[in-house]
């Protein structure tokens, strides 16, 4: 069977939503395919909460916080759905760039500010906090399992088409758009489209192959988890913890986050030092010095926790070179990749993007260039 549409989504997670609901509100013929179930546990969208951290200092990303905002509070309303638990966040530790994120937030309009550590612990007291405490009131948890199907529901409402259990085996650039060739639970089907948009997380570059201008991405297999919780009567931020130097911060793999999940403890990991990984042949088991660095640093870090109660979990980044998304349009196919273990927060506003590359509405920032220099 052959089928031609308009724009053709790939991919059903996070960003693939986001982009199928911003065209399908402006009205544009939308199909969203999506390879696993709802709810699946393969990819990078899966569980109860992402922090909603405003720890940037780079101008693009600053004004795409402010922009976040404002359109999670519109999907919130437009779906009936509270998908942003607001708990702050804090960032601490002896990293300098704290100083420029305070600054850059509030050049923004955005809330930030130092408390002195004592009174971060008298406020948190799960928590020990490291030389310098630096609060964003705005930020909190955002709910990856109602968040994706609220946004798949809405694209319906606005004329959408979603398919899972669709999985794309082949993509081929036309002189006039694509054609998709899909296994739709064993049937073969070809779809031919005016144009793609790929969001495909681990898959994509699977999917894109040697496409002329595709970017180089890496994908890795991430291991937090969640710790029991020792202290019911505390009270849990969104937490970053950055490093310094030296003896303190020895065996440290990376800056470290966390935050509150209910029902399920409090998570915490690495961010994006897991192996190197084929998406289709993944063990989902933690690399297990990993998992023994992480389990140290809740014993010492996180006194509200109990570190003997730890339940592993397991996602995937993707990411590319210099860790900076991918917002692109090559001839007929838009690319969304790269958003390694950040991207959640600005689901929405590369929503928006997506869709404004697709309909020749506007361009993403340059840093999101699949032609900028030492990502391919």
């Amino acid at each position: 069977m052959n089928t031609t549409l308009d724009t053709v989504v790939i991919g059903g997670g996070a960003m693939g939503s986001a982009a199928a609901w911003a065209l399908a509100r402006r009205g544009r013929p939308v199909t969203l395919l999506e390879q696993f179930g709802p709810g699946h546990l393969i990819g990078a969208s899966h569980g109860a909460t992402r922090n909603l951290s405003l720890a940037y200092s780079e101008p693009d990303y600053v004004a795409m916080l402010a922009e976040t905002l404002r359109l999670w509070r519109e999907l919130e309303d437009e779906s009936g759905e509270q998908l942003l638990a607001r708990t702050g966040v804090v960032n601490h530790g002896p990293d300098p760039q704290l100083g420029a994120m305070h600054a850059a937030l509030n050049r923004a309009g955005l809330r930030a500010e130092f408390l002195p550590t004592a009174e971060a612990g008298e406020r948190w007291r799960g928590i020990r906090f490291d030389q310098q405490v630096l609060y964003m009131p705005d930020g909190g948890q955002l709910n990856p399992e109602l968040a994706l199907p609220a946004l798949q529901r809405l694209a319906v409402r606005h004329g959408a088409e979603v398919r899972h259990h669709v999985k794309v085996v082949d993509l081929q650039v036309l002189d006039d758009g694509v054609r998709v060739t899909v296994d739709d639970g064993g049937a073969a089907e070809v779809l031919t489209a005016r144009q793609a948009v790929v969001t495909a997380g681990g898959w994509t570059s699977k999917l894109l192959g040697d496409m002329a201008g595709t970017p180089r991405l890496t994908v890795t297999q991430e291991q937090p988890a969640h710790f029991g919780i020792a202290d019911p009567g505390a009270a849990w931020p969104g937490f970053n913890h950055f490093p310094g130097t030296g003896d303190d911060y020895a065996g440290w793999y990376s800056p470290v986050y966390g935050m509150h999940t209910p029902g399920e403890g409090i998570k915490a990991g690495w961010h994006g030092v897991g192996p190197v990984v084929d998406p289709d042949h993944r063990s989902f088991q933690p690399e297990p010095m990993q998992r023994a660095a992480l389990q140290r640093y809740a014993r010492h870090w996180l006194p509200g926790v109990d570190a003997d109660s730890m339940t592993d979990i397991s996602c995937t980044y993707t990411t590319a070179p210099d860790h900076n998304f991918v917002l692109d349009r090559l001839g007929p196919v838009v690319i969304g990749a790269g958003f390694a273990g950040h991207g959640f927060k600005f689901t929405p506003v590369v929503g928006r993007m997506l869709a404004d590359l697709a309909t020749g509405e506007g361009r993403a920032p340059a840093i999101f260039s699949a032609a900028r220099p030492g990502i391919r």
